[in-house]
């Protein structure tokens, strides 16, 4: 049997989709407008945020959230390195430092130990990345007194003690690209906050820093969520709690099956409601498991195998030794997760990891 990596379709909506879509180019209104404005207040409403501001993609949406909370040119923001690399070059487009961290070892995100060796004086941010769908602890980094940035790409729908990712820190930034829990048919992003201050300043940097065409206060971005994909994101938004309760499914599945005497299994931050974007376990020998894998029509594959701070364009910021980063990313292997995964195909990765052990 063939297992796909990501286990998701989007053909039971696609009907639906169509019918938006084609509204919307009937309409004329592409860029901003109701269908913009509608899919901001249904996210801020599904969050119990203040503000959702609608962008072109999450990179921006990190760029524009660091400029926001006061970020600038020269200043440091703390980052983990075991991440997607635009984590930090969204750092270094809004003219700060990245300082690279470690995470913790169990659950892959950062923390307040992590972070609290690497603060300084040109510190101006936190940027804690809800990693593979998990949910780092932010309250606790919000307690070192420095503003707290969630990206949140990988983690829509996430929770943390009952409250969802995206409302716990000064502002976070989703992405909504076609992998994502909650995607749409292309590029698009979103930064959350529940301040009116910052919600303003992100509006005015996402349109070349102007709030009128005319006048520009500021150097800002071209970057935009356009109407298709916010209409497509109104069709699919009520679908996220539905399809992140079957990614928990499909975990404990794993987990009945007996992965765990297998792998490392991933762990949820104390009080977190894990969505699973990812299902990423770890293995002292991560490369032979892909290969064993593969030739059981199983896909998976690494993650972050070179981290951010390892990167040739990021070199120039590296600082301190990483040694958890460093082992994560040479053991970590993403096995195939998504809403559609079906038992049988739970029992066949999990014969292939055994057989991978017994061979």
């Amino acid at each position: 049997m063939s297992v796909p990596l990501f286990a998701t379709t989007l053909a039971p909506q696609m009907e639906r989709i169509l019918e938006r879509v084609a509204a919307v180019a009937h309409s004329g209104r592409y860029i901003f407008g109701p269908e913009l404005e509608a899919f901001e207040a249904e996210f801020a409403a599904y969050l119990g945020a203040g503000h959702a501001i609608g962008v072109g993609n999450g990179t921006d949406a990190l760029t524009i959230a660091l400029r926001a909370v006061g970020v600038r040119p020269g200043d440091e923001v703390i980052c983990p390195s075991f991440t997607f690399y635009a984590t930090a070059e969204s750092i270094v487009n809004a003219g700060a430092v990245p300082v690279f961290c470690d995470v913790d070892g169990d659950t892959f995100c950062v923390t307040a130990e992590t972070v609290r060796p690497h603060l300084g004086e040109r510190t101006s941010a936190i940027v804690a990345v809800h990693l593979f769908g998990n949910v780092a602890p932010v309250p606790e980094l919000r307690e070192l007194g420095v503003p707290v940035i969630e990206d949140a790409a990988q983690a829509a729908g996430a929770s943390l003690d009952g409250v969802k990712a995206g409302t716990l820190g000064d502002a976070a930034t989703f992405s909504f690209f076609p992998s994502k829990n909650l995607p749409c048919l292309g590029d698009g992003g979103a930064v959350v906050t529940a301040s009116d201050e910052l919600a303003e300043r992100a509006r005015l940097l996402r349109f070349h820093g102007s709030r009128d065409k005319l006048t520009h206060t500021d150097v800002g971005y071209n970057s935009r969520l356009d109407a298709i994909q916010a209409t497509t994101l109104r069709v699919l938004l009520p679908e996220l709690d539905g399809w992140n309760e079957r990614r928990r499914a499909a975990a404990d599945a794993y987990t009945a099956a007996g992965l765990g005497e297998l792998v490392r299994l991933p762990q949820p931050t104390p009080g977190a409601e894990h969505v699973y974007h990812l299902y990423t376990v770890r293995a002292d020998d991560s490369d032979d498991l892909v290969a064993r894998l593969s030739a059981e029509g199983v896909q998976a594959r690494p993650h972050y195998r070179t981290p951010t701070h390892r990167q040739p364009a990021m070199q120039r910021f590296a600082g301190a030794e990483l040694p958890v980063t460093d082992e994560l990313a040479a053991k970590n292997v993403a096995l195939p997760m998504g809403p559609e995964l079906t038992a049988e195909q739970v029992a066949t990765v999990v014969d292939a990891c055994g057989q991978r052990v017994s061979a």
